[in-house]
């Protein structure tokens, strides 16, 4: 429906964060990480270290495409832990738009 459920990633800089996001939210972290043993948190460095909502299996892990299965096996049965609707994007208004409205 409206959910994002996963992210695959898989980029040259920072490596460590490859592998599959999990959308999901805070309150189930814990209880994936007991479904999803190499499951980790991601972080952001704006304003300080701060955990995000998303929740990585890394690629490089050794249980990776395992728990990988798992997490789509939780997605198909309808796990309600796993997606998150994304927030409206903020409408962009066009420089010529905002030029006009100023003349």
């Amino acid at each position: 429906n409206e959910k994002i459920l996963l992210i695959l990633r898989q980029r040259k800089d920072q490596p460590e964060m490859n592998g599959v996001w999990i959308a999901t939210n805070s309150e189930h972290h814990e209880s994936l990480r007991n479904d999803l043993s190499s499951l980790g948190s991601i972080s952001t460095y704006s304003d300080g270290m701060k955990e995000t909502e998303w929740q990585l299996l890394p690629v490089g892990a050794e249980d990776f495409e395992a728990s990988v299965i798992k997490a789509c096996e939780l997605i198909k049965s309808g796990d309600r832990r796993i997606g998150r609707i994304p927030k409206p994007r903020k409408e962009k208004i066009k420089w010529t738009t905002k030029l006009q409205q100023n003349l």
